[in-house]
């Protein structure tokens, strides 16, 4: 309980001493100013190839992005959670000042590995934030990475589509794959104040993944009796602001089995889900899937 009150005067403030709370805080509050509240983003980044190719999910992340900087008020900071990053025993914070764009795929066209996002990153904010942030159950403190990750493709192949002028900060958090999806959600709770800080979150994934079964060529509304029963059994719990519902998947039995043969790509909709609020009306877009087994239903809350 300390820790969280910790958490929430690190993020809460504004126009408060920052003596007591030492330097890093103190980085933190002078970054992020307080903000009217910035809204959460589910995106299913599906092939890394969406991020050249004009099509109507490339073209759907131009329009939301275009949409977002028309608010009152743009994102200070982007905190994106992936599916292509995961660490096993801890947390992890992108901690470098410029972090690379990383090609983290193969047999694609080389037009796609030239690609580069040079958004910057936000060092001293990575850091300040894994001191505060806590790893539920155990209650560490999170680890900032500053040599060896940076942008894979489940972050810059939606961003760049959204943001291509690449001049708003990044910091990407990694999933700790030993940890359950509730411990998931409990951290995706604990990025809610961020938002109050201009931060936009944004979980990269996919509601249904299972590279096993693709079909090449598919169209955009043709897809498996299971795969689309799982797509609506999420959509539903969503629409009824059931989001802890979400971290409990697993006994959906067969249907969460083949939608997600491994749930590396179902976890950042967690850390959504966690940093929304269940009473925020979510706007789905992007419905639809891709190479039949991929859902590309994207949500954005607030």
């Amino acid at each position: 309980m300390q820790r969280r009150t910790s958490l929430t005067a690190l993020m809460g403030w504004a126009g408060l001493s920052l003596a007591p709370f030492g330097s890093l805080a103190a980085t933190v509050l002078q970054s992020l100013k307080p903000s009217t509240r910035m809204p959460v983003l589910f995106v299913g980044h599906g092939s890394p190839m969406n991020a050249i190719e004009d099509n109507h999910w490339r073209r759907s992340w131009q329009s939301l992005g275009a949409e977002l900087l028309r608010r009152s008020e743009r994102p200070q900071m982007i905190l994106c959670i992936s599916a292509h990053w995961l660490t096993r025993g801890s947390w992890q914070l992108t901690g470098m000042a410029q972090p690379r764009t990383i090609h983290d795929f193969g047999g694609f066209p080389q037009a796609l590995f030239d690609q580069q996002y040079s958004a910057p990153g936000a060092p001293e904010v990575a850091k300040a934030l894994a001191r505060e942030l806590r790893a539920p159950g155990n209650g560490r403190a999170l680890d900032v990475d500053e040599h060896e990750w940076g942008l894979d493709h489940g972050t810059w192949s939606a961003l760049k589509p959204m943001f291509p002028l690449a001049d708003i900060p990044v910091v990407q958090l990694s999933m700790d794959y030993d940890r359950s999806p509730q411990d998931h959600y409990l951290l995706g709770q604990q990025l809610q104040k961020l938002r109050d800080r201009g931060v936009l979150i944004v979980g990269s994934g996919n509601i249904v993944h299972n590279l096993r079964v693709t079909r090449r060529g598919a169209a955009q509304n043709e897809t498996y009796d299971w795969a689309a029963e799982f797509d609506t059994l999420v959509q539903d719990q969503i629409k009824k602001g059931q989001l802890d519902a979400l971290a409990h998947f697993q006994k959906l039995g067969q249907v969460a089995r083949m939608s997600h043969p491994t749930h590396e790509h179902y976890l950042p909709l967690l850390y959504a889900a966690g940093a929304a609020r269940a009473t925020e009306m979510p706007r789905f877009f992007n419905t639809g899937f891709q190479s039949a087994s991929i859902s590309m239903r994207s949500v954005l809350w607030g």
